[in-house]
């Protein structure tokens, strides 16, 4: 296995048609590791929130084909010069390394090894944030960089509630506690029968992504929170990243009409036959009607009809998400401080 450390964008871009392939053949398949995503936010730093960043992507090969990706950035962090992953901190909800079945330990190694002969301003800290609990990175790097002297630490960060689906909506229904169950017939009937028309949809592939995408990003707004999160950087990325989701073919954005007004909205992922819940927007002056409930209840009701087999609310401890049936495993962050660090 020959590892490389890839430090330019043009070397960057020379990975994309192998990137995807490596994915899918990995233990992390996920949109959030996937090269769309991880180069658009790699383009506006996360949306503004790291200034001082420099690439540190490490590659490994074997018989000249990729079987391992480190993707990391180098920067500042808690006052040490540290290496983080792509995605880092805030929006990427699961990050991990990329690394072909059965090659994560030997990458591990040989990827601690790297890391152990870097200078000392280079690298203290390997800083892994939002690996799921059941990622083979975080199974197998403690021990091999305990064995290398490094001092492994854990912290598990939030809840990621996700609903296991069944064969049908009706089964869904019954699984949910009586109080829910019944909020949610009571809360569509009241759609169906209202005065005003409430419709609800997905955005085809053939719509003019960057105009739906500014839309969604107007009912974000619409939160006071959510408005001051949206900077021009993070705005920026929201069109580069949903836009790169929608080309690929797995952007979900659904929008709740009332008489042709839009009152909710949805994007999410719909990858790997999972619904991953990304962001919302909801226009208060639609509340009493409950859109988001509604336009929550159609997506999980066709995620169902079309065979999907989880909903993933991703990140946070929201009571809703518990309240629709989410079950939750935490995502953890391991940091790795090297010897005398």
């Amino acid at each position: 296995m020959e590892l490389d450390c890839l430090t330019s964008d043009q070397e960057f871009d020379s990975l994309e048609r192998e990137w995807n392939a490596l994915v899918e053949g990995s233990a992390a398949n996920m949109p959030f590791v996937r090269y769309e995503y991880l180069r658009t936010w790699w383009r506006t730093r996360g949306g503004g929130e790291w200034n001082d960043a420099a690439l540190r992507l490490v590659t490994a090969r074997e018989a000249g084909g990729l079987v391992g990706v480190a993707p990391f950035f180098r920067t500042p962090h808690d006052g040490r010069p540290a290496w983080l992953l792509l995605g880092s901190i805030e929006i990427s909800d699961y990050l991990d390394l990329i690394v072909a079945k059965g090659q994560e330990e030997k990458f591990g190694e040989q990827l601690l090894d790297l890391a152990s002969a870097q200078p000392d301003d280079e690298l203290h800290v390997v800083d892994l944030y939002n690996l799921r609990a059941g990622s083979r990175t975080l199974a197998a790097l403690p021990a091999l960089a305990g064995a290398r002297g490094w001092r492994p630490e854990t912290q598990e960060l939030q809840p990621c509630p996700s609903i296991a689906l069944p064969e049908s909506w009706d089964v869904y229904l019954e699984r949910l506690d009586k109080k829910q169950r019944h909020e949610v017939r009571r809360k569509l009937r009241r759609g169906e029968g209202d005065e005003e028309a409430i419709e609800w949809s997905i955005v085809g592939p053939q719509a003019d992504i960057q105009a739906e995408i500014d839309s969604f990003l107007a009912l974000m707004r619409e939160d006071e929170r959510k408005a001051k999160f949206l900077s021009e950087s993070m705005v920026q990325q929201f069109r580069l990243s949903l836009a790169a989701a929608h080309a690929a073919g797995w952007l979900q954005l659904a929008f709740l009409t009332v008489d042709g007004r839009r009152a909710a909205g949805y994007a999410n992922f719909d990858y790997l036959n999972r619904i991953w819940v990304y962001n919302s927007g909801l226009a208060p002056r639609f509340a009493a009607l409950s859109p988001g409930w509604i336009l929550l209840a159609r997506l999980i009701e066709w995620s169902i009809r079309h065979g999907r087999e989880a909903f993933d609310f991703m990140r946070g401890n929201e009571g809703y998400k518990f309240q629709w049936g989410g079950v939750s495993q935490p995502i953890v962050r391991l940091r790795l401080t090297r010897p005398g660090a």
